[in-house]
Order: structure tokens, then sequence, then C-alpha cells
């Protein structure tokens, strides 16, 4: 009658003649495992290596590897004329290679947990997938603008910097990192601040930063104002941290400053998220009077204004208005923005201007999310910025997108001129197009991914007054462009006629 321990190996154990990892490697992975859940024992003897070349059906050249590499890691003993043990590794740390085999149950990874723990509904993730060849997104840079060659240039140069080992390895305080001053001097240049590097933060992303944000400012139950429609993540974000959030109507001056004063001021606001520049999704310019009249009303109440200027790099006609928060004299703006976007998205840097205090207690926070950061990354955008490519990258993408724009609104006149509404944006990658005749965006969708044309639902807007896309066109070409509207219409027409 064979041994238990023999019959464990027949079950347990799987052999894929056509992948590329040895036979050997495959089999000691897979006894690994069997030790590490409890299957065989400590001190459990396995087979000699004749009787699991047979068991295995392997040569016994392979069994004895496989012996020598349980052995090389501390899984087995083996014992001169006694045989080959099982032992535990002292070291707890030990590395175990998780089999890739779907072998049996027992190597099937528990999908429920065994303790409870929160489920967060809003923080459901909105990515959604699709094989459709053409996409609409919401306002996204085409990456195939990368300066793909330089860029290697740039990062490789930027690895043989001799003080990153010395700033990775710092454990005593240093002055302000060349990254940090170069980042002031080019907001202070280029949006109008005067600002040091004490009330700068840079991040892994705008996202990461209000995160960041939301933490130092929101409690729960505080009062958080957006924009009627307001942008997804935002929300998502200021939920997580427990706010209560309210909606402020959005008209042709952007936010409605006047209708927070009638109807919020009593109730003791915590922060207003507004996207001044160019308000997400509809794209409305938050006018100079109303910035004004926020100015003043942060002010009186106390309340902090959290200004995302997410697209200030894509200005096509004059110049971007300058930042509220460049115009804040008594502390109350919190600016969010991102540097970069002319290079591939893992090299753009979110950052964070607020006065140095908040700016401080916001840095124990990053400590905890990227202690480690990344100084290459660093190294590297300081030297773009003080040699001047990211400002030239800048104005030569901008060049090409205003192109796409104006292709794209010469398209939505030929093929939508009676059936949409739309303002021509001075600046950024996605245009507010409104359904002058309300249909179903979801019909429009499923009938776009039939003609393969993708839609997400996030860039739909639809309720009992809105009827609107924010469509998103930096990422497709003019070839594109033509191609997208054209499924575009033809979608929009099979709704109309279902």
């Amino acid at each position: 009658m064979n041994s238990p321990v023999f019959d464990l190996l027949v079950k347990l154990v799987s052999i894929d003649k056509s992948i590329i990892q040895p036979v050997y490697v495959q089999v000691a992975q897979q006894i690994m495992n069997a030790i590490q859940r409890g299957y065989l024992e400590k001190g459990s003897k396995l087979p000699g290596t004749r009787v699991l070349s047979e068991l295995l059906n392997v040569h016994r050249n392979t069994a004895v590897a496989i012996y020598d590499e349980l052995a090389s890691q501390g899984w087995v003993n083996i014992i001169p004329n006694k045989g080959t043990f099982v032992v535990v590794p002292e070291d707890s740390n030990v590395k175990i290679k998780a089999s890739t085999q779907h072998i049996n149950q027992a190597y099937e990874y528990p999908k429920s947990p065994g303790f409870p723990f929160q489920q967060s509904f809003h923080l459901a993730s909105t990515k959604e997938e699709t094989s459709s060849k053409y996409a609409i997104s919401d306002g996204k840079p085409d990456l195939r603008l990368h300066p793909v060659h330089q860029f290697s240039r740039w990062y490789s140069a930027a690895m043989k910097r001799k003080p990153l080992i010395h700033k990775w390895n710092r454990t005593s305080a240093l002055p302000p990192s060349i990254f940090s001053t170069q980042l002031c001097n080019y907001l202070n240049v280029t949006r109008g601040f005067h600002i040091k590097p004490s009330n700068v933060l840079n991040t892994r992303s705008t996202e990461m930063s209000l995160y960041i944000v939301s933490q130092v400012l929101i409690h729960p139950g505080d009062l958080v104002l957006v924009g009627q429609l307001s942008n997804y993540v935002a929300n998502m974000i200021f939920q997580q941290a427990g706010a209560k959030i309210k909606t402020v109507p959005v008209d042709e001056e952007g936010l409605d400053v006047g209708f927070i004063k009638e109807h919020f001021v009593k109730e003791n606001i915590r922060c207003i998220y507004v996207c001044s520049n160019r308000d997400y999704p509809t794209t409305i310019t938050l006018s100079t009077k109303r910035r004004l009249q926020l100015l003043q009303l942060a002010k009186t109440c106390g309340f902090a204004i959290i200004e995302d200027d997410f697209d200030h790099d894509f200005q096509f006609e004059g110049s971007s208005m300058l930042p509220m928060a460049s115009a804040d004299a008594d502390g109350n703006v919190i600016y969010l923005g991102k540097l970069g976007q002319s290079l591939f998205p893992s090299f753009h840097t979110g950052f964070v201007v607020a006065p140095e205090q908040v700016i401080t207690e916001a840095n124990n926070y990053l400590q905890l999310l990227d202690t480690q950061g990344d100084l290459i990354q660093e190294q590297m955008l300081s030297e773009l910025i003080s040699e001047g490519e990211i400002y030239r990258l800048k104005k030569k993408n901008i060049v090409t997108y205003k192109q796409r724009r104006e292709v794209l609104c010469s398209l939505l006149n030929h093929y939508f001129n009676t059936i949409l509404d739309w303002q021509i944006p001075s600046g950024g990658l996605a245009i507010w197009l409104q359904f002058r005749t309300p249909i179903s965006l979801v019909k429009l969708a499923e009938e776009a991914e039939q003609l393969d044309l993708f839609l997400p639902k996030t860039i739909l807007y639809q309720n009992k007054n809105t009827c609107a896309i924010r469509f998103g066109f930096g990422h497709l070409n003019e070839e594109e462009l033509e191609i997208v509207m054209k499924k575009l219409k033809q979608a929009y027409l099979q709704v109309v006629a279902a």
C-alpha cells in the first residue's frame, strides 16, 4: 500500500512541459507550497529519488535536481543512507514562490476572507474595459506625442547622477531639493506665484494630492461643496473622507458664488472644490468677478478653497488665467496641479501649493503613502525645467492639440450641427457636447460599441436637466477623429430610429 506522502505528491504535483520553466523547478515549487500549507508536515519522509521519478514519470536526474533545489532553499534535509526529510526554514521571511499551475483546489487562494472588513461602495472602480478599436476619453493627452528617444537619453542621464545614492540613503535633514527649487521657480514664472519650496509638496498625481489634502482638511460630517456635475474621482475621495457633499450650480460664469452665499453660509462650510481654469466636466472658466467673490467669501467664513488646475498646460488662445491661489493673501486656497503632461503618464508629477503649515502636515501623510518617492524622476524633471525642455514640449504639443480641436469642431459642424450645442473651449483636451433633444446616452454607448467605438460611462452625463458628453479629443489624431465622428453619428441615428 502506498505511503500517504506518495499519494499526496501524485495528487498535488502537476507538470507542464509546454512552459519554459524547468520541470524540476515546477515540482520543487509545488512541494514548497505543500509544506507551507501544512500538507507535508515537518519531519515527513519523502520518497527516494528512484521512487519519485516513477511517481512523477520523470528522469531520475530530474528527481535528484528537485531535492537539490528544495535542500538549497532549506525545505528538506537530505541525510545519506536515511532519506530526505521535510524541514521548515527557521527564517520566517523565506521567499516562497507560488506555483503557476492550477493543480488542485488546495492551490486556489480563498475568495472571501475569514474576517469582517469594511466595504466602500463609493470606491468601486469606474474603470471599464472594451475590445473596441476606438474610444473617447474625458480629456487625456496623446501618448504617441511622448518623445521616446529623447526621454530615454534624459532618464539614463538622471540615473547616472552620483548624488542619487546619497539622497536615497540620507539620514539627516537636507536643504530643499533641486527639484523643489526648480518647481517653485517654474510655477512662479508660469502661474504668478511667489512661493518657496516650503509651500510645495510634489506627489505621484493630482488624485494623490487631493487624497492627502482631504485627509488634512476633512473630518466625518464636514460640508464640502462641489460643482453641480463635478469630478467623480474627487467626489469619491471626499466621500471616503466622510464628507457631506452638496452641489452648487454652474452657469456661463462658472461656479455660482451667489448661490453659496444664499444657501450654505450658515452651514459651516469646510471647503469648496473648484476647477477654476476649466470646470470639470463643462470646461467653463470661472470669471474674474466670481473668483474675487469666492476669495472674499472664504476669508469671511474661514473655509478652504481647493483649486484643481488639472489642465493648465493646455491653453490655445492667449494665456491661461492666473490661479486664484496666486492672488490669495489670506491662506485660504490650496492649489493642485500637474507637471509633465507632455511626457509619458508614469513621469507626470502632481503637486500641492499651500501655506507652509498645511504642507508640513500634508508631507506627514505623504511619508506614509510614498516614503521612497522617485528621485530619478525628480532629477530628470528638474533638469528638463532648467533647460527649458518642459516648456518647449508643452508649446510644441499645444500646436498639435489646437489643430485637433479645430478639426473636431469642423466635424461637429458637419455631422451634428442641428443635434448638439457646444462652446469652443480656449484650452483643454475636451469639449462639452449637449444634445438639444435628449436621448438615452446609455443606448448611444451600446450602439457605438457595436460599431467598434467605446464611450465610457464616466463621460456620459444625463439627468432631468442634462444630456451631454464630455468628449476628450486629445488622444485622437485627425484621421481618427473623422472615423470616430462618423461612427458616433451612425450610432445616434440608430438610437433615434429605434
